[in-house]
């Protein structure tokens, strides 16, 4: 699979709001359990403990965002770590879930994605719309999931659903962009942006009847879509108002 490094199309404008997102969830993560970083958490299985418990209190539960109410811990959990003290509303678990990572390999994956495509939409949606548009992606891809799967009680976290919105939204608003791209094993190739990015969606695809995987493919799928939904709209927006302008004239 191809792995983008970064965009070669210059951008117009410092994309500070991806880099604040970026900077947002490495603080995040170090500041969590699942990181070395914290080692106020304890060592060892107390430290697992405190993990499993920190990721269903602040994890999007689908069972929880469906029903509206909070679910206790597994009980192979409560076994081995006993009973957590936590109240939580669940609806808002789908905002603190976007920013929670399970380890260094997952918050790096994700963030590169970012990096390389979040540049390019911030400099056509402009910093505000682009964070509306970033946290829009992702609670659909939340709630998506939930959906989809209202019975299961597993947690699901990652930046993930909100990065696949936007790339749906690059693909639309950059349809030919390229893509510096690492392809294993020592191959660097500057490919079409649609090449690499609907690769990537179709292998979501393809990787949907996958049960032993702990990837939310569902989510990056209803995020992708929210993506290019919404850049379809807004281009064909921008076009309306040019016209009424030219019109003016």
């Amino acid at each position: 699979m191809a792995l983008p490094l970064y965009d070669s199309q210059p951008a117009r404008r410092v994309p500070w709001m991806t880099y604040l997102l970026i900077a947002v969830n490495v603080v995040v993560f170090l500041m969590t359990p699942m990181s070395n970083f914290a080692t106020w958490y304890g060592k060892g299985s107390v430290r697992e403990c405190k993990a499993a418990e920190f990721t269903y209190e602040y994890g999007a539960v689908p069972k929880e965002l469906t029903t509206g109410d909070q679910q206790p811990l597994p009980t192979d959990i409560t076994s081995q770590c006993g009973p957590a003290e936590y109240h939580k509303a669940p609806w808002t678990s789908a905002f603190t879930s976007m920013f929670l990572h399970s380890g260094a390999m997952h918050l790096l994956g994700n963030l590169v994605f970012l990096f390389v495509v979040g540049m390019g939409v911030e400099d056509r949606l402009g910093r505000w719309r682009f964070l509306l548009s970033y946290l829009a992606f992702g609670l659909i891809a939340v709630y998506g999931f939930a959906w989809t799967s209202p019975g299961s009680t597993v947690p699901l976290i990652g930046a993930s659903g909100a990065i696949a919105g936007v790339m749906g939204a690059y693909v639309i608003l950059n349809p030919r962009g390229r893509v510096v791209s690492y392809v294993p094993p020592i191959i660097v190739l500057r490919l079409p942006v649609w090449v690499v990015l609907g690769y990537w969606f179709i292998i979501q695809w393809l990787s949907l009847g996958d049960e032993e995987s702990s990837v939310a493919y569902t989510a990056h799928i209803y995020g992708f879509s929210a993506g290019v939904v919404f850049a379809l709209l807004a281009r064909r927006a921008g076009r309306t108002r040019r016209i009424a302008a030219l019109s003016r004239t």
